[in-house]
């Protein structure tokens, strides 16, 4: 790919994931954030987490299955990063709007609040992931183990899905479309692996008769 056109995707991709943020900033600055601005803020937070979530864990099977579109990895760790950025966010809404930095309230919350101890597990399990998403930690981890290590993402990824259903009032149903999308995607997974591996296997068969 040439740089200058990768220079422009990447611009793409960091102008689409800040357009929520400058989103908000826009709808604060001129009050349009609705009769609860705290729970505007901290829906939008927690629904964008999840949606970069599920790109940046769409792009391997994409990748594999189109493999025109196998440049698109190089967006996979910013995408990954945008959302641990957001969930971030969606974590410091609930500490200073929510708990108004009370420690006694944040602990009285995850104790009693089960939709709040499945989200802050979400986020420490996105930690270490973001923590471990540079050229360094690979060289020091290893490639097999910063592998290993980075499949927590999607239990990260369970975690938030439960931490949404959790947190709606029964009978709303607004979960639905991301939990089928994160469905899909642990779903395919372990079938595209199976298929990579016969595929391998059937390459290894031929080989000798080349």
């Amino acid at each position: 790919m040439r740089r200058s056109k990768l220079i422009a995707l990447k611009t793409l991709v960091w102008a689409a994931c800040l357009g929520p943020l400058f989103w908000l900033i826009w709808e604060a600055v001129t009050n349009n954030l609705g009769p609860d601005p705290t729970a505007t803020i901290t829906f939008t937070t927690g629904l964008v987490t999840l949606r970069l979530l599920a790109i940046s864990l769409a792009i391997t099977p994409i990748r594999k299955l189109v493999p025109k579109l196998s440049w698109l990895i190089r967006f996979r760790r910013l995408i990954g990063l945008f959302a641990f950025f957001y969930a971030t966010l969606h974590l410091m809404t609930w500490i200073a709007l929510y708990a108004g930095f009370s420690l006694d309230a944040m602990a009285s919350d995850v104790v009693k609040r089960r939709y709040i101890t499945v989200g802050m597990a979400a986020w420490l399990l996105l930690f270490p992931l973001a923590a471990t998403s540079t050229n360094w930690a690979i060289r020091k981890l290893g490639g097999q183990q910063w592998s290993l290590l980075h499949k927590l993402v999607y239990l990260a990824a369970i975690c938030g899905v439960i931490h949404y259903w959790w947190q709606v009032k029964p009978g709303v149903l607004t979960p639905t479309t991301i939990t089928i999308v994160f469905g899909i995607l642990l779903v395919s997974r372990p079938i595209l692996a199976i298929l990579s591996h016969r595929k391998r296997m059937a390459t290894t068969v031929r080989a000798p008769g080349l």
